[in-house]
């Protein structure tokens, strides 16, 4: 059978851990070891610095991590599913909230309190209007108010969040930090459903370890790009709804869909690459009909703050200027191009390469088996076979990866940035048998410990 010949191995999922392994050390010891300047601090390819410790987080990011290799597939496999999602929403939870609290409390809020970040303007806004129709002419670093780097760095749609965040009494560090850390643990729940809705459920209960205890974690608790994976997450899985819903429910669940996937053009100048994990989605679910609604959702949010004084496509050029005026200028695209890779590997996980392998694996194996098996479908007989949903959904998100880093708009930095493209990669360890998927996650879960435990991230 095609599905079964397209059945990833121990031996790939091997192969890409390792590679992933040794492009990590290689964007380690390269600057090290021949005094590479590539413009980050103390430890590229990461924005961190070598600083080992054990804080209170540490026993129960431990305890939590045993348990979830011992006993999270056995779990996954057999919850009903509410209370799978409750579980799987929970378990992140828990494990954010751990990891974050390596370093007390503090890891929680304070990096959202730096003067790089949005809470501090937040708190000083009072008419949003206003700043709206000053937002791009501050953006250069030649204004002598120039907004601090983050607000420039992104579309005003981040800022507000946190402005509505000050408005209901949640703008102090810590509050805000618990807020970004509820919303990144639904991003779990988000991908569960977007999976099942797609006809790839008894994968989505294998994917559901992964996406729970993701060495993400590290960065999601802490960045408001935790909160731009939530979003987008949740956009995508009201795709997927709509391309199963039919009358009034579909045209809800576009709607919806476009609104949050538009609000995500407005968090992140590098989100509309989310259009190809939607099509990706589309073309999963067999439905077309939710993209004119869903476009034209996003399109009316993004019309909106043009209304209102800010115009995206007016920004971006400005916001490139400012890019290559600073410390982009500095940082070398010898080093970065692959730099990038690998700095994303470390966020989403050394075992991410196994993903990244069996995406490769059937690009070249997959058209063969296709033209032996013209129809790969479900039982039901009504839409792709699940393995062919989940590689579809990974090798989206694979692709969304390497455009970002083609534009050469992301020089380090990237295990924040490029939080909302990590689920749908990691969906693609579910692929592997059992033998394969326990040591991945042994693995995921011990890289994530490290990493944390070894290094202030800065985010």
């Amino acid at each position: 059978m095609a599905a079964a010949a397209t059945r990833p191995g121990l031996r790939l999922a091997l192969w890409g851990t390792v590679a992933a392994i040794v492009l990590i050390a290689a964007a380690v010891l390269i600057p090290a070891l021949t005094g590479w300047n590539v413009r980050v601090k103390s430890f590229p390819p990461l924005h961190a610095e070598w600083a080992p410790r054990v804080g209170p987080g540490t026993p129960l990011a431990v305890l939590l991590g045993v348990a979830g290799v011992i006993w999270g597939p056995r779990l996954a496999s057999s919850l009903r599913w509410g209370r799978l999602l409750l579980l799987a929403f929970a378990a992140s939870a828990l494990w954010l909230f751990a990891l974050a609290t390596v370093d007390g409390l503090d890891g929680i809020g304070t990096i959202l309190d730096h003067r790089y970040e949005y809470l501090g303007t937040a708190r000083e806004v009072d008419d949003f209007g206003a700043t709206l129709r000053e937002y791009i002419e501050r953006i250069p670093y030649a204004h002598e108010d120039n907004w601090p780097v983050h607000i420039a760095g992104h579309p005003p749609g981040a800022l507000l969040f946190f402005v509505v965040l000050v408005r209901m009494g949640l703008g102090s560090a810590l509050a805000a930090g618990f807020v970004v850390l509820l919303l990144g643990a639904t991003t779990v729940v988000a991908v569960l459903i977007t999976l099942r809705a797609l006809g790839a459920a008894d994968l989505a209960r294998r994917a559901a370890p992964f996406l729970v205890f993701t060495p993400a974690a590290i960065w999601v608790a802490v960045s408001g790009d935790g909160m731009f994976m939530a979003v987008a997450a949740w956009g995508i899985c009201l795709l997927a709804l709509a391309t199963r819903a039919g009358g009034v429910a579909r045209i809800a669940w576009s709607v919806g869909a476009g609104l949050l996937l538009g609000y995500c053009v407005m968090l992140s100048y590098g989100l509309p690459l989310l259009g190809v994990l939607a099509v990706a989605v589309l073309v999963a679910g067999r439905s077309w009909i939710p993209l004119p609604i869903a476009a034209v959702s996003a399109i009316a949010v993004v019309g909106a703050f043009a209304v209102f004084g800010f115009a995206w496509w007016e920004a971006f050029p400005v916001l490139q200027q400012r890019y290559w005026d600073g410390v982009a200028s500095r940082r070398p695209p010898g080093y970065w191009l692959w730099g990038n890779i690998a700095a994303f590997a470390v966020s989403a996980g050394p075992a991410i390469g196994a993903a990244f392998a069996a995406v490769g694996a059937w690009a070249i194996r997959g058209p063969r088996e296709r033209r032996q098996v013209p129809e790969l479908r479900t039982e039901s007989g009504r839409g792709w076979e699940p393995r062919t949903i989940v590689l579809l959904l990974c090798a989206a998100g694979v692709l969304m990866v390497l455009l970002a880093d083609l534009s050469n708009m992301s020089r380090a930095e990237v295990e924040r940035i490029w939080l909302p493209f990590v689920p749908w990669i990691t969906i693609g360890l579910a692929l592997f048998d059992e033998r394969a998927r326990r040591w991945l996650l042994a693995v995921q879960v011990v890289a994530a410990i490290i990493v944390q435990s070894l290094l202030q991230t800065g985010w």
